[in-house]
């Protein structure tokens, strides 16, 4: 059911829709793999058009560990879409990485489990995908270069650490992500990065620090989740002005 728009969207944890952006019809699509975590919203960014989906699901009642993260990516990709977003909000492990900051990961660490992680092997011939480089290089600079049109710092690089949730982690825990070379820690580039990659969609991941991790800067003694949600409305608008940017060029 192909619309034409390149661009899709998938808002995480503080981005359940894109403010301003004209919403042209919904689509609920069923896939060979049930169904995605709630409608794909057609919208208007200038005159292009985009397409959105909330991760989590309509009011964020989806756990990381229970998306449908085959069927979300197979949706976008039948709709059409040739390049996916992901939005997400991450905990910051060294200092540079304080609350407020926004990143553009190259690399992925993998700490989930007994997630539907394929298209394949289930009546369907095993398929190997090249994950060297988990993240399309021409979209990173694709949203490197909106940020930069919007004057808004964006880091260039760092490693994304996929963390089981849907808890925070231990101190402990996010030492041994920063021993194994983590940078920022969330809980849903994985599988959503290869899945994507199964499908031959490019895909970047647009990272906002809403916290230091567990044990780091002013989460030493436990995550202030009120403060964390302050951080997270006032970063996710600078995200909106970068995603608008992107699509409408």
């Amino acid at each position: 059911m192909s619309i034409s728009g390149d661009y899709a969207i998938i808002g995480g944890s503080g981005l359940q829709a894109l403010k301003g952006a004209k919403v042209e019809a919904q689509h609920s699509p069923d896939t060979p793999f049930g169904k995605t975590s709630g409608p794909i919203s057609s919208v208007l960014i200038g005159n292009r058009r985009a397409f959105f989906i909330a991760r989590h699901g309509v009011g964020h009642m989806i756990a990381p560990h229970l998306i449908n993260y085959r069927a979300n990516i197979w949706a976008l990709k039948d709709i059409g879409a040739t390049k996916l977003v992901s939005v997400a909000s991450v905990g910051g492990i060294p200092a540079c990485y304080g609350p407020g900051a926004l990143l553009v990961p190259e690399q992925i660490l993998d700490y989930t489990w007994g997630r539907a992680g394929t298209f394949f092997g289930e009546g369907v011939p095993v398929k190997h995908i090249d994950f060297t480089n988990p993240f399309s290089n021409t979209l990173r600079d694709e949203l490197l270069r909106a940020a930069e049109r919007c004057n808004l710092p964006v880091t260039d690089g760092g490693v994304y650490a996929a963390t089981q949730g849907p808890r925070l982690e231990t101190a402990a825990e996010i030492n041994r992500i920063e021993r194994d070379g983590g940078n920022v820690v969330g809980m849903t580039g994985m599988p959503e990065a290869a899945l994507a990659r199964e499908c031959g969609l490019e895909y970047a991941m647009l990272a906002v620090v809403v916290n230091s991790a567990a044990g780091r800067g002013e989460s030493a003694g436990g995550i202030r989740f009120d403060d964390l949600a302050v951080v997270a409305d006032m970063a996710m608008s600078k995200v909106e002005a970068i995603l608008k940017e992107l699509v409408s060029r």
